[in-house]
């Protein structure tokens, strides 16, 4: 998988479908976001996204993540 960062155009699966937005932030370390605990690593990784669509900004792990050519 090819390494992700901030700046990327990703996609990512949610209960409507799937949306497409850019990495704002890339996590190493554990973080809460939204009132919501994750674990988040150096090999592990997750991600602040911003929807396209919405605005809208979620975390997710890299391997939710399906990097798009921009």
């Amino acid at each position: 998988m090819a390494e992700l960062k901030k700046g990327d155009r990703v996609s990512w699966k949610t209960s409507q479908g799937r949306t497409q937005g850019k990495i704002t932030e890339r996590k190493t370390s554990d973080f809460t976001f939204d009132g919501q605990d994750f674990t988040a690593s150096k090999d592990e990784p997750a991600f602040i996204v911003e929807s396209e669509k919405t605005g809208a900004k979620a975390a997710h792990k890299g391997s939710a993540l399906n990097k798009l050519s921009s």
